[in-house]
């Protein structure tokens, strides 16, 4: 039965809107005049979603968030574990969403359900939502009848992803908001005291030192061209990130972070320590492990590291065993290579994904850990220094001054 999004008026002519089942549009309107509803608009759900695709704007491509995800997974999980019906337990999920675009979207996916298709084929409607992982987890957890293990899998896997964004954002919101502040006090002590400063010891007609002559500098330069200045930077950021956008420009950019003393580890931790999660999950959901390779490079954000690993996995393909074709890329630590061949030898490659997925995930939090505890000093250190300066520059004429006069 087809879920239908709707448009309605009570009968204090205030405007109603939510999602119901129907077999069709006439009889979705029926029902609301049995609930006493005047109808306004009746839009099938994967209609809408299909026209929106045409277009190449996703009805749903945003409002969705990891964490509404994780939530929804897990609540699937958890009563298909008690013995519902799929369906039955994507009607109660859906019902329970407070938004209307969850479940929307839960009710066109029931509806599909309903109408013979898999789980994973009815989610196919929302690649937005659900991505290629999250596909081929449910679809190999419906071919062994382990879906509800399955899903509680990816619902800790999406839960893990939200709470390591969530760290790495509280983590960078400190170095962010004192780099802000910082440029902000220096911009403000060039453009507003220190002219009113210094321009005492011009009148004076004294020969400035040439820490005074340079500090002067600075601050005309900062309030003829400081605006200049700062949107030329703003086009400059537009025009980078327009350039990202092409594959030759991209693979460049990508290839020279991972080089990078700091910067190039926390790159490539972040993503060793994703294909290692995405490939030790999909390995343990019975997913081919050609298949599971082409899905955890998708997942890789450094375009070198992805093209590394497709390269990979056309060695395994042809043979290649996984830790030998990992070996060949130079991108994979020595610790994971060893134990994901270790894992083959031993015919236990699933717990040593795993074990190599939470090594990489370490790793990665102690290398962000670094990367902030050598920014923030340095920052801090520079802006002291810059300070410092401006202070000294003021006071070197006041001293010579208080020199010459008592001498």
């Amino acid at each position: 039965m087809p879920a239908f999004e709707y448009k309605a008026l009570d009968s204090k002519g205030k405007q109603q809107k939510g999602v119901m089942e129907a077999d069709t549009a006439r009889h979705a309107r029926g029902q609301l005049r049995e609930q006493r509803l005047m109808p306004l608009e009746i839009t099938p759900v994967v209609e809408k979603e299909s026209k929106a695709k045409s277009t190449g704007k996703s009805f749903f491509q945003r409002g969705i968030s990891v964490a509404e995800l994780a939530l929804i997974t897990r609540q699937v999980a958890t009563l298909v574990a008690a013995g519902l019906p799929v369906e039955e337990a994507l009607k109660a999920v859906g019902q329970q969403c407070e938004k209307d675009r969850l479940a929307s979207m839960i009710m066109a996916v029931r509806s599909r359900v309903v109408e013979g298709y898999s789980l994973a084929d009815s989610m196919a409607e929302f690649p937005h939502i659900f991505d290629d992982l999250y596909r081929a987890m449910v679809a190999s957890g419906e071919k062994s009848g382990h879906l509800e293990v399955v899903l509680n899998r990816l619902a800790d896997y999406t839960e893990r992803r939200h709470q390591l964004k969530s760290k790495m954002t509280q983590a960078m919101i400190y170095p962010v908001v004192l780099t802000v502040v910082a440029i902000s006090v220096i911009a403000i002590l060039l453009a507003a005291v220190v002219p009113e400063v210094v321009g005492q010891f011009e009148h004076m007609g004294q020969e400035l030192p040439w820490t005074t002559l340079l500090l002067i500098a600075s601050s005309d330069f900062v309030r003829d061209y400081g605006l200049l200045v700062l949107g030329v930077i703003v086009i400059g950021f537009v025009l980078f990130r327009r350039l990202l956008t092409k594959a030759e420009y991209r693979m460049k950019y990508d290839s020279l972070l991972l080089v990078f003393p700091v910067i190039g580890r926390v790159s490539k931790g972040l993503n060793t320590a994703r294909f290692a999660r995405t490939l030790s999950i999909l390995t343990a959901s019975a997913v081919p492990l050609l298949d599971a390779m082409r899905i955890a490079s998708e997942v890789l954000i450094n375009v070198k590291v992805r093209a590394a690993v497709e390269e990979a996995t056309a060695r395994v393909r042809e043979g290649t065993s996984l830790g030998a074709a990992l070996t060949n890329t130079k991108l994979f630590p020595p610790m994971m290579l060893y134990m994901i061949t270790s894992g083959e030898k031993s015919g236990q490659l699933e717990q040593m994904l795993e074990r190599a997925a939470d090594n990489q995930d370490r790793e990665f939090e102690s290398n962000v850990n670094i990367a902030l505890g050598v920014f923030e000093p340095l920052l801090v250190v520079s802006m002291a220094a810059v300070v410092l300066f401006i202070v000294l520059a003021i006071l070197q004429p006041i001293l010579e001054l208080n020199n010459m006069i008592s001498g």
